[in-house]
């Protein structure tokens, strides 16, 4: 059975630039920095991002941006506070997709190595509750 989710890594070519991204954007606490050893594939450190484990580790960036993400909730009173932050590192980011009246607003942007993420202020009840009593 599953228990939840356990981590999530990301391969990124410059550990530095990356742990500044999580610690400026998200807010991030590192765990563990590898250093020069290499238990797993490669250099790597760990974070916590609001008690889920993120996991980078050093290695040949993607080379193809894509749709594929991880969305973070946000409180929507903080959406220009995480935009500015965003802008503030110089990132690409993206139009958000239309979208209906109640289901939140999201900021989309990719990360240095082609990595989209999402900043989503709704929820999925929200969502399901807006879907379902139509557009």
């Amino acid at each position: 059975m599953v228990e939840g989710l356990s981590h999530i890594t990301f391969v990124v070519k410059n550990l530095d630039l990356m742990e500044e991204l999580l610690v400026k954007i998200f807010d991030a606490k590192k765990v563990y920095d590898s250093g020069d050893d290499t238990f797993s594939i490669s250099r790597e450190r760990f974070f916590d991002i609001a008690g889920l484990w993120i996991a980078i580790m050093e290695g040949v960036s993607q080379t193809e941006k894509s749709y594929n993400h991880v969305a973070f909730k946000i409180d929507d009173a903080q959406y220009d506070d995480y935009l500015g932050r965003i802008k503030t590192l110089g990132l690409e980011i993206k139009p958000g997709r239309e979208r209906v009246e109640g289901e939140g607003r999201s900021i989309y942007f990719y990360d240095f190595d082609n990595h989209m993420f999402e900043l989503h202020t709704g929820t999925l009840t929200q969502r399901l509750w807006r879907y379902k009593s139509g557009k």
